[in-house]
């Protein structure tokens, strides 16, 4: 029984060059948290590297050592930590550390070796990084560590809540304002940015000296206009493992949300939402067989899919594909995604382990 995630490095490498051409090619830092987006951390780090990418970039330390561990050399930014992270092991595999409060600066200026660290500025978004009550105290300590040989202050930096152009118009202006008050506290940092992926697109003056690519290197749009050149780089598929024949009026799945309106076919598909199918897509969601596009019939199920194939030929051991490129004729994320009422970030990010990921390009 294969359940497989298909990822085209090809096109990977493919993306990043879109993106960086509509970027005016300003220098990436190329995501891959969360086993970048769930098509594979290291595969795809390596990919990226070799096409261009100036940097990685991972939420927290664990992900940022996996790497290191592969033997990936790159630049690495991690931001997000828990209280009591050991700084250390990040310091000694030359990952920087984002600081986003006064006391987690402190903690990495007491860990054992000198680092490098990227201050995050809460420009607006409400998440992490320093608000403007904090900033003043984050900058001139970290000026002052600096000075003391404590650690380097590499970046500043912040992300786009990306909600319309007047917000997007605002956090610029609070974030150059914050890097102003770094650059008065002493510090010039070498990195400077703000816009992830939406941003680095639609907003120029947000890209500063470098923009973070996230979902639009795995070939897709972080929002609903579509974004030419880009190709969905995962193709998420299992083989048909039972196919019977039913006659009108039969229930399918649990609940029988779903019943047969005529006699058919259906097609038992061995993926379910154990493997990151999102259960809110039942009944609505797509999955090709053969070349032809139908809806899953009832509930996704913990391991399994049924497909109501009507009177097609469809045999044990076909492939079915439940999204991948649509210009191959497959469904899209973007169609799982509206069926589940989300987006297409968590339709690719959640595809779990027991997916066999496999590589190409």
């Amino acid at each position: 029984m294969t359940r497989e995630a298909l990822v085209d490095l090809d096109a990977i490498r493919s993306n990043l060059a879109v993106l960086s051409t509509a970027t005016a090619a300003t220098p990436a830092m190329v995501i891959v948290k969360a086993n970048a987006y769930g098509h594979g951390a290291v595969p795809v780090a390596r990919a990226v590297v070799e096409a261009g990418a100036a940097w990685l970039g991972t939420a927290d330390l664990a992900e940022a050592l996996e790497l290191r561990a592969a033997g990936v050399a790159a630049p690495i930014l991690a931001w997000l930590h828990e209280p009591d992270v050991d700084f250390a092991p990040a310091i000694e595999g030359g990952v920087d550390i984002g600081v986003s409060y006064p006391q987690q600066l402190e903690r990495v200026a007491a860990a054992s070796g000198r680092a490098f660290v990227q201050l995050k500025v809460d420009s607006g978004l409400g998440r992490n990084g320093a608000d403007a009550t904090q900033w003043l105290e984050l900058v001139e300590a970290a000026a002052a560590h600096q000075r003391a040989g404590r650690l380097v202050v590499r970046g500043v930096w912040s992300h786009l809540a990306n909600a319309g152009p007047e917000a997007d118009a605002a956090q610029i202006a609070t974030f150059t304002e914050a890097l102003e008050a770094a650059r008065a506290a002493g510090l010039e940092p070498e990195l400077v940015h703000l816009a992830a992926t939406a941003g680095a697109l639609r907003v120029p003056a947000s890209r500063f000296g470098m923009v973070r690519l996230g979902i639009g290197v795995y070939g897709l749009s972080p929002d609903d206009t579509p974004v030419p050149g880009l190709t969905p780089a995962m193709t998420l598929s299992a083989p048909v493992v039972a196919v019977k024949h039913v006659p009108a009026n039969h229930g399918v799945s649990y609940g029988f949300d779903y019943r047969t309106t005529a006699p058919t076919t259906l097609a038992l598909v061995p993926v379910g939402y154990a493997d990151g199918l999102p259960r809110s897509a039942s009944g609505g969601a797509p999955v090709a067989i053969n070349g032809r596009t139908y809806r899953i019939a009832g509930r996704i199920a913990m391991d399994q899919v049924v497909v109501d194939v009507g009177d097609a030929p469809v045999s044990v051991g076909d492939r079915a594909v439940l999204f991948g490129d649509p210009a191959m004729g497959a469904p899209s994320a973007d169609e799982w995604a509206a069926a589940a009422g989300t987006i297409n970030y968590e339709i690719v990010t959640r595809i779990g382990p027991r997916v066999a990921r496999r590589y190409r390009g």
